[in-house]
């Protein structure tokens, strides 16, 4: 998400809180022994170096709302963070992917620590994904942990349990209907496909972030329900661009290869369409084949393009972008805040067009 992007005071903070956890738990991990230190540090490095979207998100909403105290937010703002290290590292697994960003994830480690000591491939790969697995929860599990360090009044605590819990409820079920999606051959409905994205995409990047820097700021319902509305449609437009990217984007700047997609015949707006063209029929036996090669997946590009599906997949991420600056247009929501989320949503859009 790194066009996405806000510049809010405290990320500082944010950073100091993730290193202050990261230090009490690679202690308390030293102490059982140098492999399971070994594997905090890992995940550490997973979570290192990332956009920091869904804090700066939390941040702002903090701050524009009359939020003054930056190193209780970044608490907050450091337990979403590590909530989306939990997602992706589980969704690396999901993915059978042993590499992020061209270099190795914690799957890919440890694969390579247990080919290096002569387990053979098959072992090697269960051992890689089996660290992903206890990874990611270690993560997950410990997203609640810093909630915990947030200063606030006991009601305000309990709604911000409330937003990761539904954060965390959300993206899982998109996982899982996603994963149910591939047991029907038959291509969802675009209906299907949006829900799955604001599940998997929505929630816990947009919503619930934005709304629990509202509550922590203590903001009025009318508001942080309007933030709610403005992140879900925000979040389905950039689910739709970003798998448009997979097909299409800069495999320099988008981290993946633009076929990888295709091989896996992901569920997308994008294909939804295709489906229901007569040109399906020219390319169904291409999407989907684990032996696709670069040059079938270019022909299949062509496909998209000529058939209308990239223009349409584009103009739909356009549309629901516009939704979401529906939401921003009311007297409910401050200028400065409105003035930090019309560029994250008109920052959608210019990524596929």
């Amino acid at each position: 998400m790194d066009t996405l992007l806000v510049e809010p005071a405290g990320l500082e903070q944010v950073e100091g809180a993730l290193a202050r956890f990261f230090e009490e738990s690679k202690a308390r991990a030293a102490r059982i022994g140098p492999g399971y230190h070994s594997l905090w540090e890992t995940l550490e490095r997973c979570t290192a170096g990332g956009k920091r979207f869904r804090p700066r998100m939390v941040v702002s909403a903090y701050q524009m709302l009359g939020g003054t105290d930056l190193d209780n937010v970044a608490e907050l703002a450091a337990a979403f963070e590590l909530l989306h290290t939990a997602l992706i590292v589980h969704d690396d697994v999901i993915d059978r992917d042993f590499t992020r960003r061209g270099i190795p994830n914690v799957s890919g480690r440890y694969r390579t620590l247990a080919e290096t000591a002569g387990v053979p491939a098959d072992g090697a790969s269960h051992i890689g994904f089996s660290a992903g697995v206890i990874a990611g929860d270690l993560a997950l599990s410990n997203a609640y942990r810093l909630l915990e360090r947030v200063q606030a009044p006991p009601t305000t605590r309990r709604r911000l349990g409330d937003i990761l819990d539904e954060a965390v409820f959300a993206s899982a079920a998109g996982e899982f209907l996603d994963i149910e999606s591939a047991l029907d051959p038959a291509m969802p409905s675009l209906e299907h496909i949006v829900h799955m994205a604001r599940l998997k995409t929505s929630v816990y990047s947009f919503e619930g972030p934005l709304q629990a820097g509202a509550v922590l700021a203590g903001a009025d319902e009318d508001l942080i329900e309007r933030l709610g509305r403005f992140g879900q449609d925000a979040g389905i437009a950039y689910q739709i661009a970003d798998d448009l990217l997979g097909v299409f984007g800069n495999e320099t700047r988008t981290g993946k290869t633009n076929w990888g997609d295709l091989r896996e015949g992901k569920r997308t707006a994008l294909m939804s369409y295709m489906a229901a063209r007569p040109e399906w029929e020219s390319i169904a036996s291409l999407v989907g084949h684990p032996g696709m090669s670069a040059a079938d997946a270019e022909y299949v590009r062509g496909i998209l393009v000529d058939s209308g599906a990239r223009d349409y997949s584009a103009d739909l991420a356009a549309d629901y972008a516009a939704r979401a600056r529906t939401h921003l247009g009311s007297d409910v929501v401050p200028p400065a805040l409105r003035a930090v989320l019309e560029p994250v949503v008109t920052a959608v859009v210019d990524r596929v067009h």
